[in-house]
């Protein structure tokens, strides 16, 4: 039960942001060309995504547990520092130089287009450089 609620959120997210038109990389790096041919939607689909999610956190918080968990996983981390500032960044340039992010760029798949492909690619080899770089820097224990 719990993955078939998986697939239909995924489904739903993948669906808004079909129709939304996120899923076109133009339209997106347009948001981001205030002095050429900006298109301010990408905003009003934030706006919406912001006000459905506080009205689902309003309601999910008033639980004691999740639907298909023993317990709520919330981060409990408060820092900010140059891991998030980093990794944000690198979000945002990203995001900016390809117009995909990686939630639009999954459903984007469908579309059959290689830039897609070739987008997810680099994020996955992020991921897997990141998985290797990140020990390096690790504070060795004391003797």
């Amino acid at each position: 039960m719990k993955l078939l609620f998986a697939l239909l959120t995924g489904l739903v997210f993948g669906t808004g942001i079909a129709l939304s038109g996120m899923m076109d990389p133009a339209k997106v790096l347009n948001f981001f060309d205030l002095a050429g041919s900006w298109d301010p939607s990408l905003a009003f689909v934030m706006s919406g995504a912001l006000v459905a999610a506080s009205v689902g956190y309003r309601l999910v918080w008033k639980r004691k547990a999740p639907l298909f968990e023993g317990r709520f996983q919330v981060p409990t981390g408060t820092q900010i520092d140059m891991k998030l500032v980093g990794g944000s960044a690198l979000f945002g340039i990203g995001w900016g130089i390809a117009g995909f992010c990686p939630g639009a760029a999954i459903p984007a798949l469908g579309t059959g287009r290689w830039e897609v492909a070739l987008f997810l690619g680099a994020v996955i080899l992020g991921f897997w450089l990141r998985r290797i770089v990140a020990p390096l820097h690790q504070p060795r224990a004391a003797a």
